[in-house]
């Protein structure tokens, strides 16, 4: 009896991986090779040097950032743009939200203002906050001298449209208020990093 035991459970082992073992594949959900939410530019590479265009030494314009694969369900969008290296510790620089989630680029040039028109359609706005240098919409790298510094482009896919009251909207939004707001409606992420040096 113990013979046979010994000879039959491997032979059914096998059976069971033969018969089943590909759909286990199928039934991951977190299998390598799924769509995943894209964050990217066409002016730099990825983890390459940003052009001074897009910096405080330049015109200090944001770059044009593609947008690709948002998850169906999604509602907005939102994007922080931040730099980890600065001396007095991460520095905000950019602070957008409630962008359509249909949106398949941000173009560059964004305005400076709480309300900028996304392109050449009026009907497409968005809210932008305050970033570290108090102003609002994008301020570009401005590092001193020295080291290169990176600089971090995240995109989140978000459940909701995001609500803030009128005098906050006004006053500027902060990353921290975004985050706060964003906690348990974040979809999918996306990161894009640039580097810069004076």
């Amino acid at each position: 009896m113990s013979i046979i035991k010994y000879i039959l459970i491997p032979a059914m082992l096998v059976i069971y991986i033969v018969a089943y073992g590909g759909k286990a594949d199928n039934m991951n959900p977190n299998k390598p090779g799924e769509d995943k939410m894209q964050l990217s530019t066409p002016v730099f590479q990825e983890g390459g040097m940003i052009p001074v265009k897009y910096t405080c030494d330049d015109i200090d314009v944001s770059p044009p950032l593609v947008i690709a694969d948002v998850p169906e369900e999604a509602k907005s969008l939102a994007l922080i743009c931040d730099d980890p290296d600065a001396p007095m510790g991460t520095w905000i620089h950019w602070v957008i939200f409630n962008l359509p989630p249909d949106l398949d680029e941000l173009p560059e040039g964004i305005r400076k203002n709480v309300t900028p028109v996304i392109g050449k359609d009026s009907s497409v706005t968005a809210l932008q906050g305050i970033n570290d240098f108090k102003r609002f919409g994008y301020g570009g790298p401005c590092p001193p001298r020295g080291a290169a510094h990176r600089y971090y482009f995240r995109l989140y896919a978000l459940d909701i449209m995001l609500e803030f009251d009128r005098g906050q909207i006004d006053r500027g939004v902060t990353s921290d208020s975004l985050g706060h707001a964003m906690e348990g409606h974040i979809l999918a992420e996306a990161m894009y990093m640039g580097k810069y040096k004076k």
